[in-house]
């Protein structure tokens, strides 16, 4: 199954196929930057030294919007869903589909849908006790 042409977004995809959000992490000496999607170079330094790494899935709503209106009729079942760019705690920032009801500001962790013909990362509230 393949999403894109770049190998990178390949790997991300089909490890979201079994349920895991994937990231690269620099490990240039005193670098350490996480890299999202996944990439050859390190953004921040441009090393060559990068590390496939599996998120934890938890993070916090830096902005949210609301789809009423999908793309195409095979998703119209869908709306209105969440599109949120969540600030992971491995400290990368990535956009996902969400709950709609949820807010600026608020903890989320990781689950994987059916959305279309594929899984995609959804987040959801966190409910730590």
């Amino acid at each position: 199954m393949s999403f894109s042409a770049n190998p990178h977004a390949q790997a991300f995809w089909q490890h979201a196929q079994e349920g895991r959000i994937i990231y690269s992490r620099c490990c240039a000496d005193h670098c350490g930057a996480p890299q999202f999607p996944p990439k050859a170079r390190c953004d921040a330094c441009d090393s060559d030294r990068l590390e496939m790494r599996q998120a934890a899935g938890s993070g916090t709503i830096f902005s949210i919007t609301v789809v009423h209106r999908p793309p195409s009729d095979a998703l119209r079942k869908y709306a209105p869903y969440g599109i949120a760019l969540v600030d992971l705690d491995e400290g990368f920032r990535m956009m996902a589909h969400t709950d709609p009801d949820l807010a600026i500001g608020a903890r989320v962790r990781a689950s994987f849908v059916a959305f279309g013909d594929r899984s995609v990362p959804r987040f959801v509230a966190d409910q730590k006790p």
